[in-house]
């Protein structure tokens, strides 16, 4: 897409959040693509306008991302006083960026904690358990990287707190005033989708998922239902969902990933349960892990933008997510 597609897509965000309610959310995104690009590699960082404290969504890419957000200004809102000890990224990643909140161990999705974490600060890693223990045994077990964490092979040089989520119980996030509720999701490796909640908003984030009718499982059903449940109560105030390919990707090949056809069939289910249909216009649904693709042709970005479009008639607000961008929720 365009420099000119981005800037229109974040002044969407902006008039749709102020049409309804005062915003209370900040999301800035530090990684767009599901691979292959390295540096451009899922991540997302979210706060409460309430506080000055982030918590990354998945770690793909940090001080790359990081780099990109505050060339776009992504930042510029903070009020507290930098560190005049650290340069400006070092500054975002110790005294912004609280905890990580990781949906599944694979490669694209913590890359950046990774390579990050010589000159991290302290803070928690949450994550299902089972995720957890695949971040212990295949990167942090001093053969692929150093042990950072508390917890695993010796030494343990005890960076990072790792926490062990419990499916669909909500824990408060250190550091924030926020709270996340994990919910299991259908990938080759078990992934994860957050609901995080502050007072009575709430914004939700998908890592890798497959759809109901392809994996048989019903774990986005499971999803739906809660979140139409509490928006009897509480403000959606908008989700990050993946989308890998465009609708020309054979369900055999899709490897817990959704397409635009799969995603729209998704929210018509989401959109039958809400019972007020008016709040569905205010959520912001942010499309993010499009692959990367290094074959000539129309950009899968621009294809995918199209197809979720002309399938659009519920009235969604959708919304492709570009490194370095910053949207009000």
């Amino acid at each position: 897409m365009s420099t000119n597609d981005s800037a229109t897509e974040y002044n969407t965000a902006i008039k749709a959040s102020e049409s309804s309610v005062e915003p209370a959310f900040q999301l800035i995104t530090l990684g767009d693509t599901g691979g292959i690009k390295d540096g451009n590699l899922s991540a997302f960082l979210l706060r409460s306008l309430e506080e000055e404290r982030y918590v990354a969504l998945d770690a793909g890419s940090i001080v790359n991302g990081i780099d990109v957000a505050l060339k776009e200004g992504a930042f510029d809102s903070l009020k507290s006083k930098p560190d005049d000890n650290l340069r400006a990224n070092g500054n975002v990643l110790h005294n912004h960026v609280a905890a990580y909140l990781i949906s599944h161990g694979h490669l694209d999705h913590v890359a950046g904690l990774l390579i990050a974490s010589p000159d991290d600060n302290n803070k928690p890693i949450y994550a299902l358990k089972s995720v957890n223990d695949i971040m212990g045994a295949t990167y942090f077990n001093w053969q692929a990287w150093a042990n950072f964490t508390n917890r695993g092979m010796e030494p343990k040089l005890n960076k990072y707190d790792v926490v062990d989520l419990a499916p669909q119980h909500t824990t408060a996030i250190e550091g924030t005033n926020l709270t996340v509720t994990p919910f299991s999701l259908s990938h080759p490796l078990e992934s994860t989708a957050f609901v995080i909640e502050s007072d009575n908003d709430m914004f939700v984030y998908f890592g890798d998922t497959g759809p109901d009718d392809v994996e048989k499982e019903g774990k986005l059903g499971v999803i739906w239902r809660y979140l139409a449940q509490q928006m009897r109560k509480k403000t959606l105030r908008g989700m990050v969902i993946e989308v890998s390919f465009d609708n020309s990707r054979p369900d055999n090949l899709l490897f817990g990933h959704l397409t635009p056809k799969w995603l729209i069939q998704e929210l018509t289910r989401f959109y039958e349960l809400v019972e007020d249909k008016s709040q569905v216009s205010d959520i912001n649904i942010v499309i993010s892990h499009i692959k990367y693709s290094l074959k000539a042709g129309e950009n899968p970005r621009s294809v995918i933008s199209k197809e979720l479009k002309q399938a659009n008639k519920l009235g969604f607000n959708f919304i492709l997510a570009t490194q370095g961008q910053s949207l009000i929720f």
